[in-house]
């Protein structure tokens, strides 16, 4: 049916009441199944192959059906990443997934820390080859983060262990060894001062004094004003040059007597 009535003075206007139910709201489109692209889908089933497994008594984590391994090389599977999530989730019934990417395992990160200073405690006890045995430890743990979280928590905490490994094996004699920790260093966290000094120690202890006074100038390019930088730029550029007076006396001839 339909009314007129006024709104204000000398206005009006007409509508009508319907009597008919209110509908309902239409389900949210979020609840439909989105059609699948034929195209990925079609490179989807061409990678697909069935994969023989058996799982848990909990059913979380999965193993090859012949072995019970979780990694065989002889099945040609390795389900040591999707069990690692898989048990993530299962121990933690209420979290999203994917959590947000600001939730930070805390308990991983103490953990991290505890090995490294262990490993710090050993280095000044002069326990290098320990020490190295420790940051191992504490590396291997840094990269075990769950996939969601900030990459950034992961790259500070594995670039500061894989730079004290740098150090240990520098103290150690094992230059190699510390000049590819430092190169890691700076693959992961190239602006920082910590792993160009790494690259220069190394580099000095295997007698390439010009590459690690090159080593420190790219990492005054990042931090023009870090005193550890500049202080060790100075003591290798004396190096160089005492290194080329030696040459030079020992390139003289002798004078007859």
């Amino acid at each position: 049916m339909s009314h007129s009535h006024s709104h204000a003075p000398g206005q009006t206007h007409s509508h009508t009441h319907s009597h008919e139910l209110p509908q309902s709201p239409q389900s949210p489109q979020a609840h439909m199944m989105p059609t699948p692209d034929p195209a990925l889908q079609a490179l989807i089933d061409e990678d697909f192959r069935p994969v023989p497994l058996s799982l848990s008594d909990d059913r979380n984590t999965a193993h090859c059906l012949e072995h019970r391994l979780e990694k065989c090389d002889t099945c040609n599977i390795d389900f040591v990443n999707l069990n690692r999530l898989s048990i993530l989730l299962a121990n933690n019934p209420n979290l999203l997934c994917p959590p947000p990417s600001n939730v930070v395992t805390q308990k991983l990160s103490q953990m991290v820390t505890t090995t490294k200073d262990e490993g710090n405690s050993l280095f000044k006890s002069g326990l290098h080859t320990a020490a190295v045995n420790r940051y191992s430890a504490a590396a291997n743990l840094a990269i075990n983060r769950p996939p969601w979280e900030n990459n950034q928590v992961m790259r500070e905490e594995l670039s500061t262990v894989v730079s004290n490994r740098s150090a240990a094996f520098t103290e150690a004699n094992d230059h190699i060894s510390a000049l590819a920790d430092a190169e890691a260093v700076l693959q992961i966290r190239k602006p920082w001062s910590k792993g160009h000094f790494r690259k220069a120690k190394a580099l000095v202890g295997l007698h390439r004094l010009r590459d690690a006074a090159e080593a420190v100038k790219l990492g005054l390019s990042f931090e023009p004003n870090n005193n550890e930088l500049l202080q060790y730029h100075t003591d290798i550029e004396k190096a160089i040059v005492k290194k080329g007076e030696t040459k030079q006396a020992t390139a003289e001839p002798k004078s007859e007597q």
